[in-house]
């Protein structure tokens, strides 16, 4: 073990996650269009990873950091390795698109055709879109010289022509088509069967003399580019978080290129332009065998008509204890409701937050809004509440990573309507998910709570498995309160009675619970962890893992995306295992269980496993004592870890293994909706054996 690393790199155990879901690409048992989705996933995963970690990791070098990471590489050997790991990875996703998926979907009536396979029906209605869209939209423009070069939004795409040397000249001349965002990059071509389409870059280079009319066009390629996005804010610095912000999003438009994607196909020449142009190395040029941005063909997905190249539907189950159509407040008087999305339906989250706003006995909403949809039923319940008299606070946490745009939108659109608006928290990002609505009752005043390991965003709540927990409990109440009033303001956080929050006290009660079973194993007891989070790298909270399992106490974690934790390794951490499931919804839920000598503590947290998470964002930890949505809980980390259809295992060499064995197919995605179908189905029956008797109308005083 002593020449063994005890962590795993983190960036390329991202990448290796980044793998399982090109894995889900290459899975000839799913359907064809489900598995365009996971590479267009793939490909944009691929996107960020490049904008925020390897222009992280540009920076650093730049700055001749060379102190390791707690694997033990240097930035600069981090670079090495993560070039060579995405090379292999986007060649196998142009072998994937081009030899299975292409083909796949042509036979299935879904086709890309090349300027070469256009009939001559189909090449004149393509002519005219090119005049009337393409041609009247696109600007080329001469570039003179590389320090010419225009400056190119992050992630565009371009098209690069060579022109040959003007007559008394014979330097070469270069032009640019910037293609933008306005105009589709996929043109329907009308065919005699299911649905056909080319590319915008296809339909230019098929007319591109259009642009230089009496010119030679020596060669083009379509290129794009990457901008480092790794720009943060020191917002202890900013007088005005707003302008800050901005001057974020602004910067992020000017990065260095830290990835120049170009068709193989490309000339010499034209490659040695566009590389000088845009000062990028020789390994940040990925010459691409396929069309570029596999990101672009998501809206295939949805293409209709092609259903049997989707998954079954699964629609969102109302919960049974929630009856249609009543008031959310009169329910949660009575019990505590658990949620599990997206097999669960979202829709009392959003009665809830609508409701109050209409609800005359409503004194106040006070919300925390980390991301949302673009027309967010939320936002605009907020805002009615606040036109309505309540007293409404929410924080909007602009720093929200590629959504403070929209954020910086939402939080002026909520100030005109009289809500009060925090732009998060100076020096932390404010990750907790959490709404308060605040109601006079009859016996006094009454709080009404909504904790979530999920955003408030009803379109990802279809499409994201997250948990909901709404309750009326008096002290997770109190506590809510307690804990949005001291980020809100300049008060020192309490200690809680229920709940735990970062940066103050989530690290400690982590450690500490991690701890208590270890010394319960050590006493000889039976002791027990499991833990679903997306995502493991804090040293500190490893080294605990470790210290619990060498004294021999189960762990099991379900860890969707980044673990920096070596499993199963002799004397360390041979009593650990580790699972990673990827199906047709994001595993996004965060679910810890501690044995706690029987009694289990079981808790449900927006916070990951990461130094971030539990150092510099505010973070929320709720146990779960209600009986039932405990013992549901309980259930549902069970089917994760039973689950031997999607789940892989990660090895002590850092390969993730999917079970092949011949053992009954246990897949947790199907089971938990199974589970809620059931449950809904039970409580359906259950109330047409109640017989209720019509009785006579109340007759009204005269």
């Amino acid at each position: 073990m002593s020449d063994t690393p005890r962590f795993f790199n983190r960036e390329l155990s991202w990448l290796e996650f980044n793998q399982r879901v090109l894995d889900e690409a290459r899975d000839e048992s799913i359907p064809g269009l489900e598995r365009l989705k996971f590479l267009a996933i793939s490909g944009s995963n691929l996107d960020e990873f490049f904008m925020v970690r390897v222009g992280g990791l540009r920076v650093l070098i730049e700055q001749k950091m060379t102190t390791p990471d707690p694997s033990g590489m240097t930035p600069e050997e981090q670079l090495t390795a993560v070039t060579a790991r995405v090379r292999q990875m986007v060649a196998e996703q142009y072998l994937c698109f081009s030899k299975e998926l292409e083909p796949l979907l042509a036979e299935a009536g879904i086709k890309r055709l090349a300027a070469k396979e256009l009939s001559e029906r189909q090449r004149k209605a393509v002519e005219q879109v090119f005049e009337n869209e393409i041609f009247s939209t696109l600007t080329p423009m001469a570039v003179a010289a590389p320090e010419n070069f225009p400056l190119l939004p992050n992630l565009s795409l371009s098209v690069a022509v060579q022109l040959k040397p003007a007559a008394d000249s014979s330097d070469p001349r270069f032009a640019i088509i910037p293609l933008g965002r306005t105009l589709s990059r996929l043109l329907t071509v009308g065919s005699d069967r299911g649905y056909a389409y080319i590319l915008m870059e296809d339909v230019i280079g098929l007319f591109l003399d259009r642009f230089f009319p009496g010119e030679e066009v020596v060669s083009q390629t379509p290129f794009r580019i990457t901008r480092n996005a790794d720009f943060t804010l020191r917002d202890d610095l900013a007088p005005d978080l707003l302008v800050g912000m901005k001057g974020i999003l602004s910067a992020r438009k000017h990065g260095d290129c830290v990835r120049l994607e170009v068709g193989s196909s490309i000339a010499k020449e034209l490659l040695a332009f566009l590389q000088k142009s845009l000062e990028v190395e020789e390994q940040d040029i990925y010459e691409v065998p396929g069309p570029l941005e596999l990101a672009v063909f998501m809206p295939l997905t949805d293409r209709a008509g092609f259903d049997a190249l989707k998954y079954e539907p699964w629609p969102p189950q109302p919960s049974p204890d929630v009856e249609a159509g009543v008031s959310m407040f009169g329910v949660l008087a009575r019990q505590d409701v658990f949620l599990y999305h997206p097999y669960q339906s979202f829709e009392p989250v959003l009665r809830l937050i609508d409701q109050a706003a209409t609800d005359p006995d409503v004194l106040a909403i006070k919300q925390i809004l980390y991301r949302t949809s673009r027309a967010s039923p939320i936002v605009a319940a907020l805002a009615k509440a606040a036109q309505n008299g309540k007293y409404v606070t929410v924080i909007v946490e602009l720093k929200a990573r590629f959504d403070e745009a929209r954020n910086i939108q939402w939080a002026r659109d909520l100030e005109e309507a009289g809500v009060q608006v925090i732009y998060g928290i100076k020096g932390l990002k404010t990750h907790a998910k959490l709404c308060i609505i605040v109601r006079r009752e009859p016996h006094g005043i009454q709080r009404y709570v909504h904790f979530g390991t999920g955003n408030y965003n009803e379109l990802t709540a279809r499409l994201y498995s997250d948990a909901s927990f709404l309750t009326s409990n008096e002290e997770l109440g109190a506590d809510a309160v307690a804990f949005f009033n001291a980020i809100t303001g300049y008060s020192q956080p309490q200690r809680y009675r229920k709940i735990e929050a970062a940066p103050t006290g989530l690290r400690s009660r982590l450690l500490e619970l991690i701890d208590g079973e270890t010394q319960r194993k050590q006493q000889g007891q039976k002791a027990s962890i499991d833990v679903k989070i997306n995502s493991l790298v804090d040293p500190e909270v490893i080294g605990a893992l470790y210290a619990a399992s060498q004294a021999g106490v189960r762990v099991r974690l379900n860890v969707r995306g980044i673990c920096c934790l070596r499993p199963g390794v002799k004397e360390l951490s041979e009593n650990i295992s580790v699972v990673s499931i990827l199906d047709r919804y994001l595993e996004h839920a965060r679910i810890l269980r501690f044995h706690h000598g029987g009694d289990d503590l079981v808790f449900i947290s927006s916070a990951d496993w990461m130094p971030r998470n539990i150092d510099r964002r505010i973070e929320l930890l709720v146990p779960i004592e209600d009986p039932a949505s405990r013992s549901r809980l309980i259930s549902i980390l069970e089917t994760y870890f039973e689950d031997n259809a999607k789940a892989r295992e990660l090895q002590e060499s850092g390969a993730w293994k999917r079970d092949k064995s011949r053992k009954k197919r246990r897949r947790s995605q199907e089971l938990l909706y199974g589970d809620a179908v059931s449950r809904l189905k039970t409580a359906e029956q259950s109330q047409q054996t109640v017989f209720e008797p019509h009785r006579a109308p109340v007759k009204e005083s005269r």
